[in-house]
């Protein structure tokens, strides 16, 4: 495999535990993943954990624990999580791991060598929750309230280093204006455009490490420092690779993946990472990822989630819808109850619904039905394809518009666009057997032929269908397949496998075992 594909979450805080949000992220990550893997890619895909600054150490104190202690707790909910909604990253990365820390200190001082980060004097407002200084303009125009959390900002005053930001507005705003897929979707770069011709002003990069408890990553240059969190954070995507080389077993592990092609993240972090990360980067001549995908925010029945409301989604909410409709069915909705960068709201009603209308009724009876007349007209084995006719010609190309399209979907984080194509392969071919009438066709001897031809379209419509689903719901797609006694992966890449015709005509097929019973 030539082509690597480097996919990443954000590295989740540990001052709260895992919900929806999180889940969403690192679902679609995981989709992307899977299927660039199945297309014969090189693929890494990196999550993680943050787990130093401010709020940190406040939430480890309100429970009378250490921050790592916090961290450590914390990390398993994570860790199990993805465990339990089969999530397949090849890397976990916590920034209070050496292998990360040391070379955050190593980016420091690279940075410092290049006179790009200076001691100056910060007072001003600050918001604890998202880490981030607030100008006094900007603080007054949300009444000196968290835009994000409503919380009150904090006043600051003391020594800090700054990161030259300010330096390298222009290089940002050429580099956003000649590469427009690099900030997506679109609305989300326009709004980084705007700011970034209002001015930006640097960046403050550290903080007193007595304010910190001494929990965090300290400035290589000042003892009495600590580095600030989100140049701590944010080099997470790098150190995790081995970059820069220090010494020890990591060092350029996972070079050949660097530039990232996606750092997927919530809409709340869009400015550090397409403004902060790119610039630290540029700053170090490192070339900066292809693609930063910022998706909305999950509200629930209707609602922002809320313990108090009793419609948190939380991990053991997940893990009872889970037990409900199984984990492929909660990834599957996720990606397909809302377009991907857009809010989207959780109901219970609306996962039945598109669970019944989707997949019980779509996915899951084409496959019944297929499976059951091939049992029932020719003992179970795939007949063989006869005279093509206008409508197999419907339904092949169908399939080709799936296979020509798939690609570039998930390349463009379009699973919408890309779930689409698939429902209308299912459309079409459950109005082909309407037509075709196949129960007709098997009262008439002299039919056979046509009939085998019906039955075995759609077998690889219903196989195509099942192949290009498998990244989302892979456990459930592959007990479909093996009742087509196809097994993923045994034919090449994805795009080659979609090839129309692969099933063999004497096959023996199995017979059908329900994928989704209908919910009442």
């Amino acid at each position: 495999m030539d082509q690597t594909y480097y996919i990443t979450t954000p590295i989740y805080y540990v001052n709260d535990v895992p919900h929806i949000g999180h889940s969403y992220t690192t679902i679609a990550a995981d989709v992307l993943a899977r299927y660039f893997r199945a297309d014969g890619r090189d693929v890494r895909f990196l999550t993680g954990t943050d787990e130093h600054g401010i709020k940190i150490v406040k939430a480890a104190t309100e429970r009378g624990i250490s921050p790592r202690e916090l961290a450590d707790e914390v990390v398993v909910g994570f860790q199990g999580l993805w465990k339990d909604l089969n999530i397949s990253n090849d890397d976990f990365i916590r920034t209070s791991q050496a292998r990360h820390e040391r070379r955050v200190q190593a980016i420091i001082n690279r940075l410092i060598e290049r006179d790009e980060i200076y001691l100056g004097q910060y007072e001003g407002w600050y918001d604890e929750g998202q880490e981030e200084f607030i100008t006094e303009s900007a603080a007054a125009d949300n009444e000196f309230k968290s835009a994000v959390t409503g919380k009150p900002l904090v006043r600051y005053k003391e020594p800090t280093y700054y990161f030259r930001l300010s330096k390298w507005v222009d290089k940002l705003i050429e580099h956003v204006e000649s590469n427009r897929g690099f900030i997506q979707p679109q609305a989300r770069r326009n709004e980084v455009l705007s700011k970034l011709k209002m001015g930006v002003a640097d960046l403050s990069i550290s903080r007193l490490k007595e304010k910190l408890g001494g929990w965090g990553i300290e400035m290589p240059n000042d003892p009495a420092h600590s580095v600030y969190v989100w140049i701590d954070a944010l080099s997470n995507y790098r150190t995790a690779l081995g970059w820069p080389e220090i010494g020890d077993q990591h060092d350029g592990a996972g070079a050949k993946y660097w530039p990232a092609d996606v750092h997927l993240i919530g809409k709340d972090i869009l400015w550090f990472h397409t403004v902060y990360w790119p610039a630290i980067l540029m700053a170090l001549d490192e070339p900066v990822a292809k693609c930063v995908f910022a998706h909305g925010w999950w509200t629930s029945e209707g609602k922002k989630m809320s313990k108090t409301l009793g419609n948190f989604i939380s991990r053991e909410t997940i893990a009872e819808i889970c037990s409900e409709y199984s984990v492929d069915v909660y990834r599957y909705f996720l990606l397909r109850a809302v377009t991907f960068g857009a809010d989207g709201d959780f109901s219970h009603d609306a996962l039945q619904g598109r669970y019944n209308s989707d997949l019980a009724n779509g996915l899951g009876n084409l496959l019944n039905r297929t499976l059951n007349m091939i049992d029932r007209y020719f003992d179970g084995k795939l007949p063989a394809s006869g005279e093509i006719g206008s409508d197999e010609r419907i339904v092949q190309a169908a399939a080709a518009d799936l296979r020509a399209s798939a690609t570039g979907a998930m390349e463009s984080c379009c699973f919408g666009l890309y779930l689409d194509k698939i429902t209308e392969l299912i459309g079409a071919t459950n109005r082909y057997i309407d037509i075709t009438a196949p129960f007709k066709l098997a009262k008439d001897e002299s039919q056979v032929e046509r009939l085998g031809t019906v039955l075995y379209t759609c077998a690889e419509a219903v196989r195509i269908v099942l192949t290009y689903l498998w990244p989302l719901m892979p456990e459930t797609m592959a007990a479909g397949l093996e009742q087509l006694n196809w097994k993923m992966g045994a034919e090449g890449s994805i795009t080659e496998a979609a090839e129309w015709g692969r099933l063999t005509p004497g096959t023996q097929t199995r017979k059908p075992e329900p994928l989704f019973p209908r919910k009442s």
